[in-house]
């Protein structure tokens, strides 16, 4: 990715870049995801998120859930769970499989809930 993408919309705007940090997920005492490839969605007023692309993410420590939910800005999201994490890690994984064209960019990455794994680790990279 080579600059910003941003969505226009006076109320709730959502800007996407590379994110400059190294990333560490571990769960159930296994490292679950380790990049410097992250990307950083901002989006209207909440904080930040980081999502992953998948070939940095270790998938054999996912299992997919039945759950989705649907957001009107990036469309129908899927989650996984992370077994080795126990009952906390349920769900702690989301992802845009098929999202809109404005925010395509987050195709084939994963987010992650950082009190749902056992360290969600940042540092420059």
């Amino acid at each position: 990715m080579d600059k910003a993408v941003k969505i226009p919309g006076p109320d709730h705007p959502i800007t996407i870049d590379r994110s400059p940090l190294h990333v560490i997920v571990k769960a159930g005492g296994r490292v679950i995801v380790d990049t410097t490839d992250a990307l950083a969605l901002r989006e209207a007023s909440y904080p930040e998120v980081l999502y992953v692309p998948r070939k940095d993410v270790d998938m054999s420590q996912l299992e997919r859930t039945s759950h989705t939910t649907y957001c009107p800005y990036k469309g129908e999201c899927s989650y996984y769970s992370i077994p080795a994490g126990g009952d906390k890690a349920v769900n702690a994984v989301w992802t845009y499989e098929s999202p809109y064209d404005a925010v395509a960019v987050i195709k084939d990455h994963l987010a992650f809930y950082r009190d749902r794994v056992d360290s969600f680790e940042t540092r420059d990279a």
